[in-house]
């Protein structure tokens, strides 16, 4: 009876290693771009600007510009600088 037990143990290992391999190995042959979740392109890094009335950075293509300065916010805009 313990023979027949280690001989189903070893053919249920050798079964789950088999399985794991051929896994792999179609996993392997998928392009990495084919593959869902795979990595996009880099995001590209934004310049940052500081609102000249609270001083906060935020992104530059998100500033309000007047005269020359850049304000986080339309109403920063119309506030004096501290």
């Amino acid at each position: 009876m313990r023979l027949l037990f280690w001989i189903a143990f070893i053919a249920l290992v050798v079964f789950a290693v088999r399985n794991k391999l051929r896994a792999m190995s179609k996993r392997a042959a998928v392009p990495p771009q084919a593959r869902p979740g795979a990595a996009k392109a880099p995001v590209q890094i934004e310049a940052m600007a500081q609102c000249d009335h609270c001083g906060m950075y935020f992104p530059a293509s998100e500033s309000v510009r007047a005269d020359g300065h850049d304000y986080c916010s339309p109403g920063h805009v119309r506030l004096p600088p501290p």
